[in-house]
């Protein structure tokens, strides 16, 4: 009997965000791909240590034992070789996480296994992985990896996110870069109840908040965060464009400019989501985050089917 993935909450992970291997990245980046893969067959009984990703990893994990089934996969995705594996699969039996599953593929590009794996989010170093998930309509982020946060036991998982180009699609966002702030909000106030169209993440958000409507014993250990410098008047088409997904979010926060970061530390991220590499950069100082990038224009239909999705039209995963 296969093993069926289309109801999980499935979550592909480099093997770069699960643990800190920059000391190994950087032999492969100056010495190359035979030095990095000896270093690493030689210590493959040394443990790594977590990376940026690694306390997500686990809190999601945790939801199976809260649940009693396997409701969330880990599937490790990596560019590594299958001889490097072993390391990577020494260090997950090292901490007792329980992901069993992964892809190996030796330098090649990791998009097109993604809809195999029926993933509903990606999170990489390798931006043309993650270009390539976005622009199909999986939620995707480039994982900042330069600072390695401790791993802290919370008893929740906290995911932030940004409103415009993450949440929801960028086109809001063009006319105030273009036309500047009044014309950004007059275009709010008159579209008020005309719900924005879902970005790279409403179709994860949509699949979580069922996930929790399903199993209402992990209710409380979940709590998402809208952080958008959005403020009134702009607010109001967020909220009745989250009211037509049939989605809550836990805390919102409408900053109209203020810095996300000292938000960011406070609510306690295990990552945050955003398309800007400003606030990207300003909140990788306190909490673990991701940098989304813009969806190509070319494959823009494919929203049609992520609003589909997102107002109980079409089941399964992307």
């Amino acid at each position: 009997m296969s093993y069926p993935l289309e109801n999980k909450l499935v979550v592909g992970i480099s093997a770069r965000t699960l643990f800190d291997m920059r000391k190994e990245n950087d032999i492969f980046e100056k010495e190359g791909v035979e030095a990095y893969r000896s270093y690493q067959v030689s210590h493959e009984k040394e443990p790594l240590t977590p990376g940026p990703g690694f306390g997500l990893a686990r809190a999601l994990l945790s939801l199976n034992d809260a649940i009693g089934q396997e409701r969330v996969e880990i599937i490790v995705m990596s560019h590594n070789c299958p001889d490097v594996s072993l390391r990577i699969f020494h260090s997950i039996n090292y901490y007792g996480l329980a992901i069993s599953r992964a892809a190996f593929v030796s330098g090649s590009s990791l998009a097109p296994y993604l809809d195999a794996f029926h993933t509903d989010l990606f999170l990489s170093s390798c931006e043309e992985d993650v270009q390539c998930a976005v622009d199909n309509g999986i939620a995707a982020g480039i994982i900042c990896n330069t600072v390695i946060y401790p791993f802290r036991e919370t008893g929740q998982i906290r995911i932030a996110f940004d409103g415009d180009a993450v949440l929801f699609t960028d086109e809001s966002e063009r006319i105030f870069q273009q036309k500047g702030l009044k014309a950004f909000e007059e275009n709010e106030k008159r579209y008020v109840d005309v719900p924005l169209e879902p970005g790279p993440f409403a179709r994860f958000l949509t699949k979580l908040s069922r996930l929790r409507e399903e199993c209402p014993q992990i209710s409380e250990k979940v709590r998402t965060a809208l952080v958008t410098s959005r403020c009134a008047p702009a607010h109001e088409r967020v909220i009745r464009t989250l009211r037509s997904w049939n989605v809550q979010i836990d805390e919102a926060f409408f900053l109209g400019g203020i810095s996300k970061q000292q938000v960011l530390k406070a609510f306690g991220a295990h990552i945050f989501f955003d398309d800007q590499l400003i606030h990207v950069s300003g909140a990788a100082s306190v909490v673990p985050v991701a940098r989304v990038p813009y969806r190509s224009r070319k494959r823009e239909h494919i929203k049609d089917e992520i609003q589909s999705y997102c107002t109980g039209g079409i089941s399964g995963t992307a």
